[in-house]
């Protein structure tokens, strides 16, 4: 199966749920993804960019906070020489619900000019915050700009996805319109220890 062909896992592993600590038990509505298919995709992931990118000097840039676990993975699977750096977006109006508009809070340090710039994300779902960044990096004279995201959520997509010459697109599992936490993503700067990803009882996030 292809990049961008992975459907969403059924069930919660029992292994998985097994690992739940004391401080989230009852929190999770289910497993989507245990750490061992988190692991398998990422690998699979990882040697398709190490053939595509060959012989090209790749600056790889994460979006924080959500996608320090996914590119830690990531980068060390990747067999080539890379330069890392992460950019901050701000763009969630409260803790579940998007203001419409992003930011760029924290600018990259390294510069990528004249480099392919692979930009590592989490999660993708109404694209604003990925085409705000796609014009970020457009003005810093790169060589080409692709994205590498663990989840995808086309169905909540607002802004197509227009990465320009050269630019690729990579992406883990298709998600379902869900509120997943886990292997880096939050709610409330919570669970993001998780090393898988499930789907947050709507209660926890609702009570306030």
């Amino acid at each position: 199966m292809g990049l961008g062909q992975t459907e969403a896992a059924e069930g919660h592993p029992a292994e998985e749920s097994k690992k739940m600590e004391s401080w989230n038990e009852g929190h999770m509505e289910k497993v989507l993804w245990s750490s061992n298919e988190i692991e398998k995709r990422v690998e699979e992931m990882a040697a398709v960019i190490t053939q595509e990118f060959a012989g090209k000097p790749l600056a790889i840039i994460g979006v924080a906070t959500g996608a320090f676990l996914f590119m830690a993975d990531l980068v060390r699977k990747i067999q080539l020489p890379v330069v890392v750096d992460f950019v901050r977006m701000q763009s969630y109006g409260n803790r579940t619900t998007s203001s419409g508009v992003a930011t760029c809070v924290a600018d990259v340090r390294i510069d990528v000019k004249g480099k392919h710039v692979l930009l590592v994300e989490d999660i993708v779902d109404t694209g604003i915050t990925l085409s705000t960044l796609v014009a970020h990096f457009g003005t810093k004279d790169v060589a080409s700009f692709s994205v590498c995201t663990l989840l995808d959520k086309p169905s909540r997509r607002i802004v197509p996805l227009q990465l320009g010459p050269g630019g690729k697109y990579y992406r883990g599992f298709q998600c379902p319109d869900e509120f997943v936490v886990g292997y880096g993503m939050d709610y409330a700067e919570q669970y993001r220890c998780l090393p898988y990803i499930g789907v947050l009882k709507p209660h926890i996030y609702t009570k306030n």
